[in-house]
């Protein structure tokens, strides 16, 4: 853990420390990627049977979900589960119902232009599973798919140690209305939806969080099929002043260490007093934590305190690391968000905490990671639509608009660009 002052310390160790420097994919994994792409690509489902069964069951008996294992999936959920996911996906959709857009056109003096806006006819989506179930993974890449249009979705998660896919998983896609789901994990899955197979749809894009191995197949892919992100380690922010208890600042950094030891965790304060109680707390509560040794190296690699000396400071550094996660625990968390330019999702007040969005609320829990957020947004509806622009000329309103583009065309060197107008005015005077 790193602790530094705005006063004492170099604002530029300061930064380095707020911030992720990336270094690219690691060779060898994008040498193994690329050998599990191209086997996809050559072998099909014969590959996908073959990888599942060394990687993930070696009973697996078949990559398609069947009727039965969705049957099997509703028999086994908690009633209690069953109804909470019903509730964060009925959050969810509302929330995504917002981000909608409508087609538009416009007319002017013998012209018409505008924007047809459609859904994308296929998406694959992938939703891991290799620690634990994670519906709420589904709900979140499914529902802005769902409330888009989009024509057919495909899901790609990893088979259990038994060779069945998760239950509550299942029961999510179902609930959304997704009934191809496919046990296939890592790159092999992105191929398979990238490419497609004579089992597995071909997609057009491909969304959803993943492993390290998930996050290069889609990098590598893109191009074959539309992508959402290049997602890394999750993160958190707190910007916290004297008002916050301490005790839910240190939970709420936890929450985001224990996914795993690269998981980067900032507190930025104005109180020094406050500093010290969050990490007295941090220790109390690592200790009863059933992923401490995650926790533990993660608070010792890449955890951060900063002690400011005002809040305008706190915002300079919020919007330098431009985190995943970003929780404003002050007094007055309404004015110092308009100070934030970039964040993944924000969180305001003391009674706001990231698991809120992480399952929910509705706000979308796919965010820009590593400093992204500076030009990247939350997975949402635009995700899953594209736009086409649209236009139409009379032969007088040509006529009026020729020289501007004959004009431009010329300058570029590209004389035939400009003989499409000539032979058109020509050919109506």
């Amino acid at each position: 853990m790193k602790i530094f002052e705005t006063g004492r310390d170099c604002t530029a160790d300061i930064v380095s420390a707020l911030t992720t420097e990336s270094h690219g994919p690691d060779p060898e994994l994008q040498k193994t990627v690329s050998r599990i792409i191209d086997d996809v690509r050559q072998r099909g489902d014969a590959a996908l049977l073959e990888m599942g069964r060394r990687f993930d069951s070696p009973d697996l008996q078949g990559i398609r979900v069947g009727e039965d294992e969705f049957d099997a999936a509703y028999a086994g959920v908690k009633p209690t589960l069953l109804e909470a996911i019903r509730t964060a996906k009925a959050n969810i959709e509302r929330f995504h119902q917002k981000q909608l857009q409508n087609s538009w056109m416009d007319m002017g003096e013998g012209f018409t232009y505008g924007q047809i806006v459609r859904p994308i006819e296929k998406v694959g989506f992938y939703a891991p599973g290799g620690l634990a179930p994670y519906p709420s993974t589904v709900l979140m890449t499914a529902v802005p798919g769902v409330v888009a249009g989009v024509g057919a979705m495909v899901m790609c998660c990893p088979a259990q140690k038994d060779g069945t896919a998760s239950g509550p998983m299942l029961v999510a896609a179902r609930e959304c209305g997704v009934t191809d789901v496919f046990k296939i994990g890592g790159a092999q899955a992105a191929a398979a939806m990238a490419f497609g197979t004579d089992t597995v749809p071909k997609v057009d894009k491909i969304v959803g969080p993943g492993n390290q191995y998930v996050t290069e197949a889609k990098r590598q892919l893109f191009g074959y099929v539309g992508i959402d992100q290049i997602a890394g380690p999750s993160e958190i922010l707190v910007l916290a002043d004297d008002t916050a208890n301490p005790a839910y600042v240190a939970a709420d950094i936890l929450s985001q260490a224990e996914h795993g030891p690269d998981s980067p965790c900032a507190l930025i304060t104005t109180s020094r007093k406050l500093a010290d109680m969050v990490l007295h707390e941090l220790k109390q509560q690592t200790q009863a934590a059933t992923r401490r040794d995650f926790i533990n190296e993660s608070l010792e690699k890449r955890c951060v305190v900063v002690i400011a000396r005002n809040v305008d400071e706190c915002a300079d550094l919020a919007n330098i690391f431009a985190p995943e996660h970003l929780e404003i625990a002050m007094a007055d968390p309404w004015d110092v968000v308009r100070k934030i330019k970039n964040a993944g999702m924000i969180m305001l007040g003391h009674f706001t905490p990231v698991p809120l969005c992480d399952f929910a609320a509705g706000p979308n829990h796919t965010l820009p990671t590593s400093g992204t957020a500076r030009f990247s947004s939350p997975l949402g509806v635009d995700d899953f639509i594209k736009k086409s622009g649209l236009l139409s000329y009379t032969p007088e309103a040509l006529r009026n608009i020729a020289p501007v583009v004959a004009e431009i065309a010329e300058a570029e060197g590209f004389d035939a660009h400009a003989n499409t107008i000539r032979i058109r005015l020509k050919s109506n005077d």
